[in-house]
Order: C-alpha cells, then structure tokens, then sequence
C-alpha cells in the first residue's frame, strides 16, 4: 500500500492517472524545468507517462515519488521522492518541485522535512543526499535550511537543454 504523509498544511499522496494535468503543468513550465536536467513537457501524454514511470519505480523498489497537494484543496502543486533508493546501502536521494504559483510559502520546506523523516524512520535510511543545479539558489538555500551538508561539486554532472552544468552534491545523515 502506498504511504500517504500528512504535515500541518500538506498531503503526500500517491499521484495518480487523474494528476496527469497537473503533472504537465509544473513539467511543462521552463522556471521548472530549467533547474531539473528534464526537458519541458510538450504533451499531456508525456505527462502520463511520467506518472507511469513514478508508479512503476515504486513496484520496482527504485524509489518513491509523492503528489504535494495541498489540504482542503483539490490536485497537486508538485511532487516529491526518492530516486536512486538502495535499501542494501540505506540510502536515496531526494528531488522535488512545486509549480511556480505556490513558491515561497513554505511548502517544499514543509514536504522535505517530512519526507526526510519518513525516510529516516520508515524506509530505515542512515543517508539522504541530493544533487542540485549550482544556480539553483532557492532549491540551494532550502536544503541547507533542512539540515543538508553540501559535500561537492560534480562537474558537468547535469545536461540540460544540451549542456552540461556543475551541480553542487548533499547529504544529511540519519545521525546529524
């Protein structure tokens, strides 16, 4: 069954084939994209098919991946999960987005301490990291806000729109 997580303003929840609209639509906006080493979503089938990927990496054990909806309101503002999930080496790494018209309220920072938590307690993991564009300042500014280390540079790590971008690499520990 898969885990739906509450926080004061937010729900986790699985997505589904009916959030595929609002799947394209945080996919589809190049203020997303840009920072996220995906192209721009050009088609609603894209979009499904994303949703699809998140389903099947989930049965796979691969990761997870939550719709961020926010309570008393209906459909998801973003997603957020684990990717890269190694149960054998207790470790993941997290990605998110939200769609533009809900940054700066709080609400990444909510999900990623709540997932951080969850994955902490209940997937049992001792590392979280995360990989982000160099210029990405707010995605940047909020993990370190969470507790995250940043531990590098990888360079030309991230293609996006055919180039190639540094991107600074965390990590929080389950002890830290």
């Amino acid at each position: 069954m898969f885990p739906t997580l509450d926080t004061e303003r937010l729900r986790l929840r699985e997505i589904t084939k009916a959030d595929a609209g609002d799947v394209f639509a945080c996919f589809s906006d190049e203020r997303v994209t840009r920072f996220y080493g995906q192209e721009t979503l050009d088609s609603i089938e894209k979009a499904k098919a994303f949703v699809d990927f998140f389903a099947n990496s989930y049965k796979e054990k691969r990761g997870i991946r939550w719709g961020i909806e926010v309570k008393e309101r209906p459909g998801i503002i973003g997603t957020i999960g684990f990717n890269a999930w190694s149960p054998k080496h207790k470790r993941a790494e997290i990605g998110y987005e939200i769609h533009p018209e809900h940054w700066r309220k709080g609400y990444a920072f909510e999900a990623v301490s709540e997932v951080i938590r969850y994955g902490f307690d209940e997937f049992g993991l001792t590392r979280i990291g995360a990989v982000v564009f160099m210029d990405n300042e707010a995605s940047n500014q909020l993990l370190a806000k969470a507790g995250f280390q940043r531990e590098g540079i990888l360079r030309d790590y991230m293609y996006q729109n055919g180039k190639a971008y540094d991107t600074y690499v965390y990590s929080i520990l389950k002890n830290d």
